[in-house]
């Protein structure tokens, strides 16, 4: 054999080893490799999606659409926020896989991508539904600026970035806001406490056109009241009014309620029937001339910050001069001890 011919030959050799070795290699290589999306597709599919459904333990949540609006089903189907539910679309649709992890179910619960439903469980399932089907994916702990992940039905786990985050509590997906009226726009407040004094305040003219200043109505016997522009409105009484929850009305026992009723300058009035469960505060609220405030408060009961509860409802004693301390009574003189002669 010449040596050019074993030179062709072994070159030949080399190739169908490399080749052979490139073959073997690649059946071992993950399909997902980086940059790839979490749910391929979904970007195209977001504007048909019509439900966004968590599970975690025994906890379930469920934002669907319902005659076109998003609401939360496990809250009657009161309005959903929708800001929210975007920003975890957007979060499923723009994860992308940095890096593959393991597909051994006994290491799942090391980083939360083991079964949601299970007590404990660090995860939560999310599952949308589009307009080509369901996807479903449990995101697990957070690493880095990502996650673990893994897909419903995959052995395979991932790290996505950037990170999906979320709510699991439904009382966290409604519609929050209620009520945002400025202390200028009110007339008068009339408060009828469950116990206690009932009492009225209202506009009066101040020494300038913008003054805010209020007198008081039902003042108890032997009192005043207190300066009348500290007995106005304070921007805790209706400015940014924001429900902590909501549930049907005839859950809550409102057989023993404090009442409030705004007159606006506009002629509107909110009624707002307001008690105590334990340590929650709940409301019930009517407008005269505002539908959808009625439409979306019927039948309804929204919990709400105490500090926010206590602006409404403000005892009478709040608004009138402090009693004056009774005078300390003089001591009586010490009596003074006898001197003792010395003894002669």
């Amino acid at each position: 054999m010449s040596k050019r011919r074993f030179v062709v030959l072994l070159f030949a050799a080399l190739l169908a080893i490399s080749g052979a070795l490139y073959l073997s290699t690649q059946r071992y290589l993950p399909h997902d490799s980086r940059g790839v999306a979490l749910i391929p597709a979904f970007a195209a599919e977001m504007n048909t999606v019509s439900a966004v459904k968590v599970r975690k333990g025994a906890s379930s949540l469920n934002v669907h659409k319902v005659a076109g609006r998003w609401t939360v089903a496990e809250r009657g189907d009161y309005p959903a926020d929708v800001a929210k539910l975007r920003k975890l679309l957007l979060a499923l649709s723009d994860a992308q896989i940095m890096e593959e992890k393991t597909s051994n179910p006994a290491s799942y619960p090391l980083i939360g991508v083991d079964d949601p439903s299970k007590p404990g469980a660090a995860g939560a399932e999310i599952t949308v539904v589009a307009g080509d089907g369901e996807h479903s994916v449990i995101v697990g702990k957070p690493i880095g600026a990502g996650n673990f992940v893994r897909r419903e039905g995959d052995s395979k786990s991932y790290i996505v970035e950037p990170a999906i985050s979320f709510e699991t509590e439904p009382r966290t997906w409604i519609d929050s806001r209620l009520i945002d009226i400025a202390p200028a726009a009110i007339q008068s407040l009339e408060v009828r406490p469950a116990t206690g004094t009932p009492y009225t305040t209202r506009r009066v003219p101040g020494d300038k056109p913008d003054d805010n200043v209020f007198a008081l109505e039902g003042v108890p016997a032997g009192r005043k009241p207190a300066d009348p522009h500290s007995l106005a409105p304070s921007s805790n009484l209706l400015g940014g009014l924001a429900a902590e929850d909501v549930s049907p009305a005839g859950d809550i026992d409102f057989s023993k309620s404090s009442q409030a009723i705004v007159t606006l300058t506009d002629g509107n009035v909110v009624t707002l029937t307001g008690t105590a469960a334990g340590d929650k505060r709940w409301l019930q609220i009517a407008a005269t001339k505002d539908p959808d405030l009625s439409a979306k408060a019927q039948g309804r009961a929204f919990e709400i910050a105490s500090y926010r509860y206590d602006a409404i409802f403000r005892p009478v004693d709040q608004l009138l001069v402090p009693k004056e301390a009774p005078a300390a009574k003089n001591p009586a003189p010490a009596t003074k001890k006898p001197q003792l002669s010395p003894a002669p």
